[in-house]
């Protein structure tokens, strides 16, 4: 695990937005998992900047978002796809063809999981997987819980994950759909490598049990610590719990 701990979120998204465009250099075939939320937009700019600019080339990479929202067609405005599309797919010229999404209007959801598992070990598997963590320490959503789920699943969701997704509902919890699709823990372990994006004071608690906490399922994102080769971005304010030996590995990049 590597942790990096940058001075603001603008630091933050510059640098990840880096290390993106060199996976891209390094292979330009690469296999690209994505979040959406409010955290990796700021990325997506800079990305979007890049590729504009000619500094990073898009079109022979291949995506497969987390997550999507169950009810939704992938043109309504509120979903996970219409706001890639608009954060990242078109502003960074990503072919259309190019770019996975789960289906949440999908008759047969099980049949959907099984679908997009098939299409990701199709692709190769996941080369660079970029994650955002909830207040709970949800990853994808992948929901504190009893027990999780290894494959992209079904999942339902908690009251608080609602809320954090309200701002394209109209502000109404409520209305946000109540089940989504999801990869699940084993698919994202799977990455061959994983950055995790936080930013906020409301981020430091997730990030403190997910980083220098046990293993638990009530903690998904604490599941990042099996894996080789995590690098955990942090703004200042998502770090400020970590542990005073954290702190000491992680230092101020930026």
């Amino acid at each position: 695990m590597t942790i990096q701990v940058f001075a603001n979120e603008a630091a933050l998204a510059s640098a990840a937005a880096q290390q993106v465009a060199r996976a891209l250099e390094a292979r330009p075939a690469l296999v690209l998992g994505l979040p959406t939320g409010r955290t990796p937009v700021a990325l997506y700019r800079e990305l979007a900047t890049l590729a504009a600019s000619g500094r990073v080339d898009f079109s022979g990479v291949t995506t497969f978002n987390l997550d999507e929202f169950v009810g939704l067609p992938p043109g309504d405005p509120r979903g996970y796809r219409a706001f890639m599309d608009a954060h990242l797919f078109h502003p960074a010229g990503i072919p259309a063809t190019r770019v996975h999404f789960l289906d949440g209007t999908a008759a047969d959801i099980d049949g959907e999981c099984r679908r997009y598992e098939a299409a990701i070990a199709g692709a190769g598997g996941i080369d660079l997987l970029l994650l955002g963590v909830g207040v709970n320490g949800h990853i994808g959503f992948n929901e504190p819980a009893p027990g999780l789920r290894a494959r992209t699943h079904l999942a339902v969701l908690h009251p608080g994950t609602r809320a954090a997704n309200a701002g394209a509902f109209g502000g109404d919890p409520a209305a946000v759909p109540a089940r989504a699709l999801s990869m699940g823990m084993a698919t994202i372990l799977a990455a061959r490598a994983i950055v995790v994006l936080a930013t906020g004071a409301e981020k430091a608690g997730a990030v403190r049990r997910a980083v220098d906490g046990p293993l638990t399922t009530e903690v998904p994102a604490s599941f990042l610590q099996l894996h080789p080769a995590v690098t955990w971005m942090l703004d200042e304010a998502a770090a400020h719990e970590l542990g005073p030996a954290c702190r000491r590995e992680a230092g101020q990049v930026s």
